[in-house]
């Protein structure tokens, strides 16, 4: 069988040629500061080599009376974990029972960072928790390195420059921040081994749909603490970068479930035993709530992006459009018979788009729904079950555009 979606521009999460261009880089130091570190570069030098010799890794706080708040220097030691994903693993692991998450928040939480300080800690977020493959799992740290940040991020106003790497990783965990639908005193840990997340009897697991057999999984409803990665979008949803990488990440984990329905819409791997009460057609409950949350997703970043244009924090919308379509890998079509194979998150974010994106590329629900009909006609799914599955869609995008505040 094949995946839909053959190579064509960039990968989904923002990577390869994309990530490589010329995107907008984070704000420059101002030439006061310059002046400054010019002026006491010895001084900065020898602070700096003591701290590295001695192992100590407090930042340089560089404070000036006329130039706004003190920036704070990011350690060698930190920039270092950027190009070192395994030590940069070690470092966001808060471990099982959460004891590092202290020393995870006081590594990426800055106000100020100097210079290009934000997009280094985007970059350690990324390197942290990235599989070291499309065809690789995550591993069980990483997926607790990614439930710690989420909780540490929250409610914090991310630096310049931070966004697109924290943005990428949301991107490699597409699957579970879907199925977070709030706190859930029943899950124990962060993040759980392969073997958890395995299907039952039934073929269910509520870790999700479609999985890679031995990959970990980040568990977001675990309670204490909160780590809501919906409430991270409405962080994200400010950079256009970072909102690209998003919409792309979410475009794309629709077109990798659809090809793998089977042709009546629905997930041939799930057995439901009779008797059971369920709410909706037995095979297609879960493949419906699935396809609910990821409209949920999609909804919720347009939502933002309006608010966003009405108060002022995204001051000309149109502009913000261009940057997110230049950013854009492009479009995510599903292929054209049932994919049987169940490749780790990581094949999700590196999803190589179908084509350019077009000009309807910010109205998300025709985005949804092209794509839809385009798989159903394909795939010659039943009217009523393609008919159905649109329903899902426009009542769940409604929804996400009326509840997001």
């Amino acid at each position: 069988m094949r995946d839909g979606g053959e190579a064509r521009e960039a990968d989904a999460d923002g990577s390869g040629e994309l990530r490589q261009g010329a995107g907008p880089s984070a704000d420059p130091a101002p030439p006061t500061l310059l002046g400054r570190l010019k002026r006491h570069r010895l001084l900065t030098s020898a602070v700096a080599l003591a701290l590295v010799t001695t192992g100590i890794t407090v930042p340089l706080v560089l404070a000036g009376s006329d130039d706004g708040p003190p920036c704070r220097g990011i350690p060698a030691a930190t920039r270092a974990l950027a190009e070192n994903p395994a030590a940069a693993t070690r470092a966001l692991d808060p471990g099982d029972d959460l004891r590092r998450l202290d020393a995870v928040r006081a590594l990426l939480v800055h106000e100020h960072p100097c210079g290009d300080g934000g997009e280094v800690l985007g970059e350690v977020v990324d390197a942290a928790t990235r599989a070291a493959g499309g065809d690789v799992p995550h591993t069980l740290a990483q997926a607790r390195a990614a439930f710690a940040v989420t909780a540490v991020l929250n409610d914090v106003e991310l630096p310049d420059g931070m966004a697109p790497g924290v943005a990428r990783m949301l991107a490699q965990y597409v699957v579970d921040h879907h199925r977070y639908l709030g706190i859930d005193d029943d899950a124990g840990l962060p993040a759980v081994p392969a073997e958890s997340a395995r299907p039952d009897g039934e073929g269910w697991t509520k870790y999700g749909r479609f999985l890679a057999p031995g990959e970990s999984h980040a568990d977001f409803a675990h309670a204490h603490p909160a780590a809501d990665p919906e409430g991270l979008l409405a962080e994200l949803a400010k950079d256009p970068q970072a909102f690209a990488i998003l919409y792309a990440a979410e475009r794309a984990w629709f077109a990798h479930y659809l090809e793998r329905l089977d042709g009546q819409g629905r997930d041939a791997g799930y057995h439901p035993k009779p008797g059971k009460g369920e709410y909706r057609s037995p095979q297609t409950s879960w493949v419906d709530s699935d396809i609910e949350h990821m409209t949920d997703r999609v909804g919720v970043l347009m939502a933002y992006r309006s608010i966003y244009a009405r108060n002022g924090t995204i001051p000309d919308v149109t502009a913000f459009d261009a940057a997110v379509r230049r950013y854009a890998p492009g479009v995510y079509l599903a292929g054209e018979e049932q994919v049987t194979s169940r490749p780790p998150m990581a094949s999700i974010a590196a999803r190589r788009p179908s084509g350019r994106a077009d000009e309807d590329l910010m109205d998300a629900r025709h985005q949804l729904n092209t794509v839809l009909d385009a798989w159903a006609a394909a795939r010659r799914i039943p009217a009523a079950r393609a008919t159905a599955l649109r329903q899902v869609i426009d009542n769940r995008y409604v929804r996400a555009l009326w509840m997001t505040r």
